[in-house]
């Protein structure tokens, strides 16, 4: 008896996780079954992939994409349950994504018309609930269109629509199929998406709970998440040595340490303290000489951190690389690795006096206490370098500046308030203060070092967390909250953040021309 062969017979059918080369397929399914609605753009898709990539689900048929949803976490009690799918969904970018949330919240589910006897909505229904039980999530949460609404509108109520539904009365697509997956009418909701004519911009807001949801100790609300920063207001005098150097240092990071402090900042190029005893009147020269202290100044401070506990920002140094001469910006954790930051836009009197070239990465960095980043002095003045590192996760931009004048450092610090309030994140900016007499081009100084917030009720009122006294050689703790930030983004009285017009306008980083070599340090890789 002859085998028949059973693959011509096969029909196979895959349900898998959203892929980057999916993009313009869905967009074109979107496009199908929604044709008087705006489809999804691709940057909207690659947002959802790169922020909730579990969420993101779609039915393959024969090699051909015919169904999909898309769906992200958040703690619903923290939004008005009167909400639109742009504030529910950041405008579509899905950027709230919370993984420590509640409830998964889905923001859309299409099917191919052609394929809409296949139980292909059931399936993605299947896998949203699914991946809710096995991520251990209180509930499945929608907001969900009444599409043949428009048919009624003229004879009953939105709400006497929705009773006449689930009296099985009227039929309506989405309503009907969503009461027969089990999900549960909450409310219904006005102006919810702006564009569904069909549904009158109605939607009815259901809830599917998850009777295996346990309780965890992550699952409940943080009221806080203080982060503790110390701040050097650093005098520049004469000293006579690294050792002189070393000991006034340490001395900072000591104190820091007993006011139990998760970072200190140290301001821009203060090792130029190191001028003062090295005798070298030409200024190029006399940096260049400075930069044979690169090791020394790596290993204390790598010490430094270990030894007291705290991450600490280096303030910056002048590095040479390849005969070029860099300013770069060390953070040293205090589980003792490195990483570093270079200065990307530099000023004419570095050009001119020193011939420092510019970097050309733009990082953020893991640590203890979160993401941050590090804008050194004059990177603070260009706000796509804010908005860069603000949308990559960090809610704390460190930023150690030097200025020789009172304009100077006005431009760094009302830059810093503002790049503070467009972003919601907090700033910190740690200045020298003092004269080098007998170093070149390090004179004078002028410096109120300070701790910045966004400005909303949540923060101080002046959106100030402390700041220095000008000029005189001090320091000043505060302690940030985190927690408060992140509820400050979703419900504060305005969220600059999540109300950006990604549709009309977004900052596009290109490729980097170079990239700098390894100086032998370990480092950890760019986030």
């Amino acid at each position: 008896m002859s085998d028949m062969d059973l693959s011509k017979f096969e029909k196979k059918i895959h349900l898998r996780n959203i892929k980057v080369e999916d993009i313009d397929e869905i967009i074109e399914l979107s496009k199908i079954c929604f044709p008087n609605m705006k489809p999804w753009t691709k940057a909207q898709l690659k947002s959802h992939i790169k922020h909730f990539p579990e969420g993101q689900l779609c039915v393959e048929y024969e090699d051909k994409i015919i169904g999909s949803c898309s769906s992200l976490i958040i703690n619903f009690d923290e939004y008005d349950v009167k909400h639109t799918w742009d504030e529910i969904t950041d405008k579509g970018y899905i950027k709230n994504h919370n993984y420590d949330g509640d409830n998964l919240y889905g923001i859309e589910v299409m099917v191919h018309p052609d394929y809409r006897r296949m139980k292909i909505g059931r399936r993605l229904y299947d896998a949203r609930k699914e991946l809710a039980q096995r991520m251990n999530l209180k509930s499945i949460i929608i907001g969900g269109r009444i599409p043949n609404y428009h048919k009624h509108a003229e004879e009953m109520s939105p709400r006497e629509y929705v009773e006449e539904v689930r009296a099985q009365n009227i039929y309506d697509p989405v309503l009907t199929f969503q009461l027969m997956n089990g999900f549960i009418l909450k409310r219904i909701n006005n102006n919810y998406l702006k564009d569904d004519d069909n549904s009158m911009k109605y939607a009815t807001l259901m809830e599917w709970p998850n009777i295996d949801y346990m309780p965890q100790t992550k699952r409940i609300y943080k009221t806080s998440f203080p982060v503790r920063v110390f701040v050097v207001q650093y005098m520049m005098k004469q000293i006579n040595s690294f050792h002189d150097f070393a000991h006034q240092c340490e001395y900072y990071v000591d104190i820091s340490s007993d006011y139990k402090s998760d970072f200190i900042v140290f301001p821009e190029i203060f090792t130029t303290q190191l001028l003062s005893f090295i005798e070298e009147k030409s200024p190029s020269l006399a940096i260049r000489r400075l930069t044979r202290y690169t090791e020394d100044y790596i290993k204390l401070f790598t010490d430094l951190a270990v030894k007291y506990n705290v991450n600490i920002i280096g303030g910056s140094h002048f590095v040479e690389e390849d005969g070029d001469i860099y300013n770069i910006a060390y953070l040293f954790r205090r589980d003792g690795t490195i990483d570093k930051q270079y200065k990307l836009h530099i000023t004419p009197n570095e050009e001119r006096w020193w011939g420092i070239q510019p970097g050309d990465e733009i990082k953020i960095f893991d640590t203890d206490c979160g993401k941050i980043a590090i804008l050194i002095c004059y990177d603070m003045e260009f706000p796509e370098l804010s908005r860069i590192v603000a949308e990559r996760g960090a809610n704390i931009i460190f930023s150690p500046f030097c200025t020789d004048d009172r304009q100077g450092y006005l431009r760094v610090r009302y830059c810093a308030q503002a790049r503070a309030v467009e972003n919601q994140v907090y700033t910190v900016i740690a200045g020298t203060v003092g004269n080098l007499t007998e170093a070149e081009n390090m004179d004078i100084q002028y410096a109120q070092s300070a701790i910045f917030t966004p400005s909303d009720f949540s923060f101080p009122r002046d959106g100030i967390v402390a700041e220095c006294t000008p000029n005189i050689e001090m320091v000043i703790v505060g302690d940030i909250d985190l927690e408060v930030l992140r509820r400050s983004r979703s419900s504060g009285s305005v969220r600059q953040f999540n109300n950006r017009r990604t549709d009309l306008y977004e900052i596009t980083v290109k490729e980097a021309k170079n990239t700098k070599k390894n100086d032998g340090f370990e480092y950890d890789p760019e986030i």
